[in-house]
């Protein structure tokens, strides 16, 4: 296979490369806040007040994009306004793997669904069009460090008024809306995807399973990678079994509708596992009185599930496959709590 052949040789390049070529691929770093022309800067994503046309575009574009870059940008529009975006016919970033988009892409969301529209990569074929169902959308671009592509990708945005039948959608309704907590108890009852469909509609749940399946224009991609530590001596074991129960990344369940604050939908699974920072900090190194355990190095997962919501005006309920984000612990570390405050 290619890839594993050009990751080797990029290592040796890396290695005996020049000191100019390791600088054009480092990490790109968003600045501190600040704001110019309706664009406010963070170190988490560019937020751009929407008030007419405008673009957003892959680094260097149409040439070239460099490696290793992670950019979020959201585009906020007014509230009775819906952003339409439209994908540049110059369109190429690498290639899937295996049909998925793991390395390099682009990725859209709709920040009042919280679920992600579509990821794409390769050239192949233009993404279409979308329009907001809110008045955000947030863009994400991510490419690795093997295999920069061209020309990458521009999106153009423009403004639309919300459908004058199109209600007024709420910031977040209700916990005590009838049926949606009733509801939500039966479905966290049930054991496999084919009962939840088949409590939802006995006449016709096979048919919602091939829809829910069925291949659609984008293609969205999960990745998750997991290091494994190798056993060493017998001292390293036994470091190894007291860490089990020190301050270190562990499974924690949590609920989707508490974590992601839903209360107008229904998520199934209704929990899901993350990793979290837990245990004691007894072989904690500061001499305080009260060391804590925090994160060190916090990275967001999406996980697939089935999302159930109301549709509007009471026609039935909305059954879809999305992507959400849950927060992840990878490192670990035990602080003073007066440091942490």
């Amino acid at each position: 296979m290619i890839r594993p052949l050009f990751i080797l040789l990029a290592s040796l390049l890396q290695h005996y490369g020049s000191e100019a070529e390791s600088s054009h691929v480092g990490k790109f770093h968003l600045p501190s806040v600040k704001e110019q022309n309706g664009v406010q800067e963070s170190h988490q994503e560019k937020v751009i007040t929407v008030s007419g046309d405008g673009m957003v575009q892959s680094p260097d574009f149409p040439h070239t994009y460099p490696r290793n870059t992670a950019v979020v940008w959201r585009l906020v529009a007014p509230s009775n306004m819906r952003i339409q975006l439209t994908f540049d016919e110059r369109f190429g970033l690498e290639d899937p793997e295996d049909g998925i988009c793991k390395y390099d892409f682009v990725e859209l969301e709709d920040v009042e669904d919280v679920a992600v529209v579509g990821r794409w990569c390769g050239s192949q074929s233009v993404p279409a069009g979308h329009t907001s169902t809110g008045s955000q959308v947030r863009i994400r671009f991510v490419s690795d460090e093997y295999f920069p592509s061209e020309p990458g990708f521009r999106v153009r945005y423009s403004l639309l008024p919300a459908s004058p039948s199109e209600p007024e959608a709420p910031a977040g309704l209700p916990a005590s809306l009838p049926g949606i907590e009733e509801l939500s108890e039966a479905v966290a009852g049930l054991s496999t995807m084919e009962e939840v469909m088949k409590y939802l509609e006995p006449e016709r749940w096979q048919l919602d399973m091939e829809e829910l399946y069925k291949p659609t224009w984008h293609v969205l991609g999960k990745s998750f990678l997991h290091n494994k530590k190798a056993r060493g001596a017998d001292l390293n074991l036994l470091r190894e079994e007291v860490q089990l129960y020190s301050c270190t990344p562990r499974n924690f369940s949590v609920s989707l509708r508490e974590e992601l604050r839903r209360t107008d939908a229904i998520f199934w699974p209704g929990c899901l596992l993350v990793k979290r920072c837990g245990g004691n900090c007894a072989c904690c190194s500061h001499r305080c009185y009260d060391c804590q355990c925090v994160p060190t190095r916090v990275t967001k997962k999406y996980h697939e599930v089935l999302l159930l919501k109301h549709r509007s005006g009471g026609r039935g309920l909305q059954k879809s496959m999305t992507d959400v984000p849950l927060e992840h612990h990878e490192e670990c570390s035990c602080v003073c709590k007066d440091d942490w405050d």
